[in-house]
């Protein structure tokens, strides 16, 4: 049975008439859940799968400011369902996935008629805009060359990860050039080697 812990702060009888209303909605790979511009028709609580939320910027190049897995809360949402605005950035599904969606009316009721799902709604919402802070600062103070190597340290261990240099621009907000730039610098230097769409990593990168 498909389930979404936030539910489960809900009191039975409201637990009960809200799973009444929501059926789960299935996207493949590469749909577009919202866009920037968007109206907030509701709140995502994403069930399986993957969806990433990206921003495009003036210049073209996009990041990825977070990503939404089983169990996980549409923050951006949130904000729009409580402001009133339209979506910032987009959100694309990177892994088929299954979402309620909960609409404004029943997240307003819930959100008026229960303490502890309000309070499950802003602990995430706390918790993602700390990631988002930090996600901040890391673009505003850190080097380029600095947050590549940090990026690619956390996942080291796997030996090798498939990605291309366009994919891992759009994970650093950066262009692929200056992605591609560094990488081959740091393959040079002997911390990596270069596949088409793959990065395998060396003892070196693990030191």
């Amino acid at each position: 049975m498909l389930h979404h812990s936030i539910l489960d702060t809900l009191p039975e009888d409201l637990r009960r008439d809200a799973l009444s209303s929501l059926q789960p909605l299935r996207f493949e790979h590469g749909k577009i859940l919202f866009r920037a511009g968007d109206p907030c028709q509701g709140l995502p609580l994403v069930l399986n799968g993957s969806v990433k939320v990206q921003m495009t910027g003036l210049s073209g190049n996009r990041i990825v400011l977070y990503r939404m897995g089983a169990d996980d809360v549409c923050t951006l949402s949130i904000g729009c369902l409580m402001t009133g605005d339209g979506f910032r950035a987009e959100a694309v599904v990177e892994d088929d996935a299954e979402v309620f969606m909960v609409p404004r009316g029943l997240f307003d009721r819930l959100m008026d008629q229960s303490a502890d799902f309000r309070l499950g709604i802003m602990e995430s919402y706390g918790r993602r805009l700390n990631d988002l802070m930090l996600l901040v600062e890391e673009v505003a103070f850190r080097r380029m060359d600095e947050r590549l190597v940090h990026w690619l340290e956390a996942r080291a261990g796997q030996g090798a990860i498939t990605i291309t240099h366009q994919e891992l621009a759009v994970e650093l907000g950066t262009a692929r050039e200056v992605v591609s730039r560094l990488l081959k610098e740091l393959e040079r230097k002997g911390r990596l080697r270069l596949a088409r769409g793959k990065i395998d990593f060396t003892g070196a990168f693990t030191e």
